[in-house]
């Protein structure tokens, strides 16, 4: 996909995902006070918060569409790997904070609150159901588009649903006369939200690093060097992360008796197979070594 339409699809599903969490938000607001569940109000500021991370996302893919200037001349993509970041930061502490909330739980139950409603009950159903569909929507436009913001943003609604999950086993345990069941679902959520907000970190990391890219994309790229007129061979490739997208640097073979015109030929054959071919490619550097069998 073209950088732009990649833009525009990131703009448009981080703008779905403000809207539903903002309506998923009054609606458990509204379960929690008439349920009188303190677990369904803590679930219905969870999600509100995740539109504070959606921005994050949102001014993530704006900086990092904008175009080369004097201060940054290779362009602006590392700003998405920044706004990942932030967001895996957000994550593990949101992670963090369910856990420790249910091993204090755990360690001091306390005295428990009367008996929350049905309502709060089919709201965290209502909820869990949502947050997993957005996790979903925001996981395939990432995928599609390599956005490593869009991604941690999809593990966001995971992470919403999750906590829902949380919340479902408290209500329906205060309704059956097992609290317990709340602070042992939020240890186990905690587990599975630090492993995403990890998996997240180190990804923006390698693509901050200079990291090559992976194993089949380097292979495909070796294959279609290989098919343009006048490549005798590869010398060298080598490639590198740069956000969401790929720099390229290859050393083809050709034959040393060709004039530099038909030499430069097959390196621009190369260049534009390479760019077009991998549109998540920014540029690629094309060097020509002779190669003369009698030297």
């Amino acid at each position: 996909m073209e950088p732009k339409a990649a833009r525009r699809l990131a703009m448009r599903v981080s703008w779905v995902s403000i809207v539903w969490n903002l309506l998923l938000s009054a609606f458990k607001l509204f379960a929690g006070v008439f349920a009188r569940s303190g677990a369904m109000i803590s679930d219905a500021v969870h999600s509100a918060s995740d539109v504070f991370s959606t921005l994050i996302v949102i001014a993530g893919v704006r900086l990092a569409g904008r175009a080369s200037d004097r201060e940054h001349p290779y362009g602006h993509e590392r700003f998405e790997c920044v706004a990942a970041l932030l967001l895996a930061a957000v994550l593990f502490a949101t992670g963090l904070g369910i856990g420790w909330a249910g091993v204090r739980k755990i360690l001091n139950p306390g005295v428990h609150p009367g008996v929350p409603g049905v309502l709060a009950l089919i709201a965290a159903v209502v909820s869990i159901a949502v947050k997993e569909a957005m996790y979903w929507y925001t996981r395939s436009a990432a995928r599609r588009i390599r956005s490593s913001a869009l991604m941690a943003d999809a593990w966001h609604h995971r992470s919403d649903a999750l906590s829902s999950v949380g919340s479902f086993a408290g209500i329906l345990g205060a309704r059956l006369g097992l609290p317990i069941l709340d602070p042992i679902a939020s240890v186990i959520i905690c587990l599975f939200i630090l492993k995403a907000a990890v998996d997240i970190c180190r990804d923006a990391v390698s693509k901050l690093t200079d990291h090559a890219c992976d194993a089949e994309t380097a292979a495909a790229l070796r294959a279609l060097i290989l098919e343009q007129e006048g490549v005798l061979g590869i010398d060298q490739l080598k490639t590198r992360l740069f956000g969401d997208r790929i720099y390229v640097d290859v050393e083809i073979r050709a034959d040393a008796l060709v004039s530099l015109r038909r030499a430069h030929a097959a390196a621009q054959r190369v260049h534009d197979a390479i760019e077009t071919r991998f549109p998540q490619v920014k540029h690629c550097m094309v060097h020509v070594n002779p190669d003369d069998p009698s030297a």
